[in-house]
């Protein structure tokens, strides 16, 4: 049922709805009344995806990637290089948050000394 594995992989279940509906997890069997009755490669694609997503990487490239693993194969070169590119982006992402967190850092560590002089410049333009 789809609010147990909601529940499961901490995804509400209208993500679970809108991944099935741009084909990011294939689709999901349901019983005769309707209720979706997700298998364990179901529930596979949507850790997959999950962990992906929680890397960066956006729905355009998971469908891309998705939609290759589909193609069989002959594409398992390409699905490696999107992943290396977005390896590739992640790393200059983490590089920048350091060096934002860096920054953070020395205004912590300075900041009766340096962002309270500072502020007060401000409020004199203020003033």
């Amino acid at each position: 049922m789809i609010a147990e594995v909601s529940q499961k992989y901490d995804i509400t279940a209208d993500t679970l709805r809108y991944y099935e509906r741009v084909g990011l997890i294939p689709p999901v069997n349901r019983s005769a009344s309707g209720i979706r009755n997700y298998t364990e490669e179901d529930c596979n694609w949507v850790g997959f995806i999950k962990c992906m997503r929680s890397a960066g990487l956006s729905i355009e490239v998971l469908v891309e990637y998705v939609t290759m693993f589909q193609q069989g194969n002959s594409t398992i070169k390409a699905r490696k290089e999107l992943l290396i590119e977005q390896r590739r982006q992640l790393i200059e992402r983490i590089n920048e948050m350091k060096q934002t967190l860096e920054r953070l850092d020395m205004k912590i560590d300075g900041y009766e000394e340096k962002v309270l002089v500072k502020e007060e410049q401000l409020k004199r333009t203020y003033d």
